[in-house]
Protein backbone atom coordinates (compact mmCIF):
# COMPACT_ATOMS: atom_id res chain seq x y z
CA UNK A 1 0.00 0.00 0.00
CA UNK A 2 1.13 3.39 -0.47
CA UNK A 3 1.67 6.53 1.54
CA UNK A 4 -1.35 8.24 -0.37
CA UNK A 5 -3.62 4.94 -0.17
CA UNK A 6 -2.43 4.22 3.38
CA UNK A 7 -3.43 8.49 4.15
CA UNK A 8 -6.86 7.58 2.70
CA UNK A 9 -7.49 4.61 4.79
CA UNK A 10 -6.67 6.77 8.32
CA UNK A 11 -8.87 9.62 6.99
CA UNK A 12 -11.88 7.24 6.55
CA UNK A 13 -11.65 5.65 9.42
CA UNK A 14 -11.08 8.73 11.85
CA UNK A 15 -13.30 11.02 9.81
CA UNK A 16 -16.42 10.03 11.60
CA UNK A 17 -15.13 8.90 14.92
CA UNK A 18 -13.92 12.19 15.74
CA UNK A 19 -15.59 13.48 18.49
CA UNK A 20 -15.90 10.13 20.04
CA UNK A 21 -12.67 10.36 20.87
CA UNK A 22 -12.58 13.55 22.43
CA UNK A 23 -14.78 11.45 25.43
CA UNK A 24 -13.42 8.27 25.64
CA UNK A 25 -12.02 7.30 28.31
CA UNK A 26 -8.64 6.20 27.45
CA UNK A 27 -7.66 8.95 25.67
CA UNK A 28 -9.00 11.40 28.11
CA UNK A 29 -7.43 9.87 31.13
CA UNK A 30 -4.01 8.84 31.81
CA UNK A 31 -1.62 8.96 34.41
CA UNK A 32 1.22 10.04 31.82
CA UNK A 33 -0.50 13.40 31.72
CA UNK A 34 0.79 14.54 34.72
CA UNK A 35 4.46 12.94 33.19
CA UNK A 36 4.27 15.86 30.49
CA UNK A 37 2.72 18.53 33.13
CA UNK A 38 5.96 18.41 34.71
CA UNK A 39 8.09 18.57 31.43
CA UNK A 40 7.17 21.61 30.42
CA UNK A 41 6.87 23.60 34.13
CA UNK A 42 8.35 26.58 34.07
CA UNK A 43 8.71 26.45 30.34
CA UNK A 44 6.34 29.36 29.74
CA UNK A 45 7.57 30.55 26.70
CA UNK A 46 8.10 26.75 24.75
CA UNK A 47 6.19 25.60 21.75
CA UNK A 48 5.15 22.11 21.56
CA UNK A 49 4.42 19.69 18.96
CA UNK A 50 1.47 17.32 20.02
CA UNK A 51 2.24 15.05 17.16
CA UNK A 52 -1.12 12.82 15.99
CA UNK A 53 -2.86 14.72 18.38
CA UNK A 54 -6.10 12.91 17.72
CA UNK A 55 -9.11 15.02 19.96
CA UNK A 56 -5.85 16.71 21.33
CA UNK A 57 -6.08 15.59 24.56
CA UNK A 58 -2.50 16.08 25.42
CA UNK A 59 -2.73 19.61 24.01
CA UNK A 60 -5.33 20.56 26.22
CA UNK A 61 -3.20 19.13 29.31
CA UNK A 62 0.40 21.12 28.49
CA UNK A 63 -1.29 24.42 26.85
CA UNK A 64 -1.81 25.90 29.92
CA UNK A 65 2.06 26.24 31.04
CA UNK A 66 3.47 27.21 27.52
CA UNK A 67 3.96 29.56 24.90
CA UNK A 68 2.16 27.59 21.98
CA UNK A 69 1.10 24.37 21.09
CA UNK A 70 0.63 22.97 17.50
CA UNK A 71 -2.26 20.00 17.48
CA UNK A 72 -0.86 18.16 14.44
CA UNK A 73 -2.79 15.24 12.93
CA UNK A 74 -3.69 13.81 9.64
CA UNK A 75 -7.73 13.96 10.38
CA UNK A 76 -9.04 17.03 9.30
CA UNK A 77 -11.99 16.25 10.77
CA UNK A 78 -10.19 15.66 14.34
CA UNK A 79 -8.48 18.58 13.79
CA UNK A 80 -11.81 20.51 13.62
CA UNK A 81 -12.72 18.72 17.20
CA UNK A 82 -9.44 20.08 18.67
CA UNK A 83 -10.07 23.67 17.62
CA UNK A 84 -13.75 23.66 18.75
CA UNK A 85 -12.82 22.28 21.68
CA UNK A 86 -9.46 24.82 22.53
CA UNK A 87 -11.99 27.32 21.89
CA UNK A 88 -14.65 26.39 24.77
CA UNK A 89 -11.62 25.93 26.86
CA UNK A 90 -10.00 29.03 26.36
CA UNK A 91 -6.80 27.63 25.20
CA UNK A 92 -5.87 30.37 22.40
CA UNK A 93 -2.76 29.46 22.64
CA UNK A 94 -3.80 25.39 20.35
CA UNK A 95 -3.13 26.20 17.03
CA UNK A 96 -4.41 23.04 14.62
CA UNK A 97 -2.51 22.41 11.35
CA UNK A 98 -2.64 19.15 9.23
CA UNK A 99 -0.43 16.82 7.15
CA UNK A 100 2.20 13.36 7.66
CA UNK A 101 4.08 12.70 10.72
CA UNK A 102 6.46 11.94 8.25
CA UNK A 103 6.39 14.66 6.24
CA UNK A 104 6.44 17.61 8.88
CA UNK A 105 6.01 21.03 7.35
CA UNK A 106 7.87 23.14 9.78
CA UNK A 107 11.64 24.76 9.70
CA UNK A 108 14.24 22.66 11.27
CA UNK A 109 14.80 23.13 15.27
CA UNK A 110 11.17 24.60 15.80
CA UNK A 111 10.18 22.75 18.48
CA UNK A 112 11.60 22.83 22.75
CA UNK A 113 9.42 19.36 22.93
CA UNK A 114 7.26 16.79 20.62
CA UNK A 115 4.74 14.62 22.21
CA UNK A 116 3.08 12.19 20.93
CA UNK A 117 0.32 9.78 22.26
CA UNK A 118 -1.13 6.55 21.24
CA UNK A 119 -0.42 8.02 17.23
CA UNK A 120 2.59 5.83 15.99
CA UNK A 121 1.25 2.98 15.33
CA UNK A 122 -0.64 4.41 12.14
CA UNK A 123 2.32 5.62 11.16
CA UNK A 124 3.20 4.33 7.90
CA UNK A 125 7.06 4.54 8.32
CA UNK A 126 8.29 4.91 12.13
CA UNK A 127 12.17 5.72 11.32
CA UNK A 128 11.28 8.25 8.94
CA UNK A 129 8.40 9.85 11.32
CA UNK A 130 11.18 9.93 14.39
CA UNK A 131 14.20 11.64 11.69
CA UNK A 132 11.33 14.18 11.08
CA UNK A 133 10.62 14.45 14.86
CA UNK A 134 14.74 15.16 15.46
CA UNK A 135 14.76 17.74 12.83
CA UNK A 136 12.12 20.02 14.43
CA UNK A 137 13.18 19.67 17.71
CA UNK A 138 15.95 22.58 18.77
CA UNK A 139 19.17 20.68 20.18
CA UNK A 140 18.56 19.43 23.61
CA UNK A 141 14.75 19.14 23.05
CA UNK A 142 12.90 16.15 24.47
CA UNK A 143 10.28 13.96 23.05
CA UNK A 144 7.64 11.60 24.39
CA UNK A 145 6.11 8.88 22.65
CA UNK A 146 3.44 7.04 24.54
CA UNK A 147 1.44 4.14 22.49
CA UNK A 148 0.52 0.59 22.70
CA UNK A 149 3.45 -1.52 22.80
CA UNK A 150 3.83 -5.18 21.56
CA UNK A 151 5.52 -7.60 24.18
CA UNK A 152 8.12 -8.26 21.58
CA UNK A 153 7.32 -12.44 21.92
CA UNK A 154 6.03 -13.62 18.14
CA UNK A 155 2.99 -15.91 19.46
CA UNK A 156 1.66 -12.75 21.24
CA UNK A 157 2.76 -10.40 18.83
CA UNK A 158 0.45 -11.94 15.97
CA UNK A 159 -2.49 -11.72 18.17
CA UNK A 160 -1.92 -8.42 19.74
CA UNK A 161 -1.72 -7.34 15.12
CA UNK A 162 -4.65 -9.31 14.36
CA UNK A 163 -6.99 -7.78 17.02
CA UNK A 164 -5.48 -4.60 16.30
CA UNK A 165 -6.01 -4.73 12.25
CA UNK A 166 -9.65 -6.29 12.69
CA UNK A 167 -10.73 -3.81 14.40
CA UNK A 168 -9.40 -0.49 13.11
CA UNK A 169 -7.97 -1.13 9.45
CA UNK A 170 -5.37 1.62 9.46
CA UNK A 171 -3.98 0.18 12.28
CA UNK A 172 0.21 -0.50 10.74
CA UNK A 173 1.85 -1.86 13.99
CA UNK A 174 2.22 -1.67 17.16
CA UNK A 175 6.03 -1.70 18.17
CA UNK A 176 8.19 -3.44 20.74
CA UNK A 177 10.14 -1.65 23.24
CA UNK A 178 13.00 -2.97 21.40
CA UNK A 179 12.48 -1.85 17.76
CA UNK A 180 11.06 1.37 19.76
CA UNK A 181 15.04 1.62 20.72
CA UNK A 182 16.49 0.76 18.00
CA UNK A 183 14.34 2.92 15.73
CA UNK A 184 14.97 6.09 18.28
CA UNK A 185 18.62 5.21 18.16
CA UNK A 186 19.07 5.31 14.31
CA UNK A 187 17.01 8.35 14.01
CA UNK A 188 19.93 10.54 16.03
CA UNK A 189 17.92 10.79 19.23
CA UNK A 190 19.27 9.93 22.68
CA UNK A 191 16.35 7.54 24.83
CA UNK A 192 16.63 8.81 28.32
CA UNK A 193 14.04 6.33 30.07
CA UNK A 194 11.51 3.66 28.98
CA UNK A 195 8.79 2.38 31.02
CA UNK A 196 5.80 -0.25 30.91
CA UNK A 197 2.32 0.26 31.87
CA UNK A 198 -0.76 -2.07 31.63
CA UNK A 199 -3.77 -0.85 29.23
CA UNK A 200 -7.08 -2.11 29.85
CA UNK A 201 -9.99 -1.97 27.35
CA UNK A 202 -13.54 -2.47 27.70
CA UNK A 203 -14.21 -4.37 24.50
CA UNK A 204 -17.53 -2.88 23.56
CA UNK A 205 -16.62 0.68 24.14
CA UNK A 206 -13.12 -0.17 22.28
CA UNK A 207 -14.51 -1.17 18.94
CA UNK A 208 -17.45 1.03 19.03
CA UNK A 209 -15.46 4.11 19.10
CA UNK A 210 -13.72 2.73 15.79
CA UNK A 211 -17.51 1.45 14.27
CA UNK A 212 -15.99 -1.85 13.80
CA UNK A 213 -18.04 -3.82 11.62
CA UNK A 214 -19.87 -6.72 13.25
CA UNK A 215 -18.27 -9.26 11.34
CA UNK A 216 -15.09 -8.33 12.21
CA UNK A 217 -16.00 -7.77 16.09
CA UNK A 218 -17.29 -11.37 15.47
CA UNK A 219 -13.79 -12.31 14.32
CA UNK A 220 -11.77 -10.87 17.18
CA UNK A 221 -14.27 -12.69 19.62
CA UNK A 222 -13.73 -15.73 17.73
CA UNK A 223 -9.92 -15.48 17.61
CA UNK A 224 -9.88 -14.64 21.52
CA UNK A 225 -11.84 -17.52 22.48
CA UNK A 226 -9.43 -19.90 20.56
CA UNK A 227 -6.11 -18.94 21.55
CA UNK A 228 -4.26 -21.00 24.17
CA UNK A 229 -3.48 -19.75 28.11
CA UNK A 230 -0.58 -18.31 27.34
CA UNK A 231 -1.93 -15.98 24.91
CA UNK A 232 -4.76 -15.54 27.26
CA UNK A 233 -3.34 -14.69 30.74
CA UNK A 234 -0.81 -12.33 29.14
CA UNK A 235 -3.62 -10.22 28.05
CA UNK A 236 -6.06 -10.96 30.32
CA UNK A 237 -9.15 -11.72 28.41
CA UNK A 238 -12.09 -11.39 29.71
CA UNK A 239 -15.56 -13.38 28.35
CA UNK A 240 -17.14 -10.08 27.03
CA UNK A 241 -13.50 -9.56 24.92
CA UNK A 242 -12.14 -7.17 27.42
CA UNK A 243 -8.67 -7.38 27.86
CA UNK A 244 -5.43 -5.37 28.77
CA UNK A 245 -2.09 -4.69 26.94
CA UNK A 246 1.36 -2.71 27.48
CA UNK A 247 1.74 0.81 26.90
CA UNK A 248 5.28 2.08 26.25
CA UNK A 249 6.62 5.82 27.78
CA UNK A 250 9.61 6.53 26.36
CA UNK A 251 11.71 9.65 26.61
CA UNK A 252 13.95 10.77 24.19
CA UNK A 253 16.16 13.73 23.59
CA UNK A 254 17.85 15.79 20.55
Amino acid sequence: MSDKAHEQVVQRQFGEQAAAYLSSAVHAQGVEFALLQAEVAGRGDARVLDLGCGAGHVAFQVAPLVGEVIAYDLSAQMLEVVAGAASQRGLGNVVTQQGMAEALPFADASFEFVFSRYSAHHWSDLGVALREVRRVLKPGGVAAFIDVASPGRPLLDTHLQTVEVLRDTSHVRNYSPAEWLRQVAEAGLQTRSHTRQRLRLEFASWVERMRTPAVFREAILALQASVGDEVREYFEIAADGSFSTDVLVLWAER
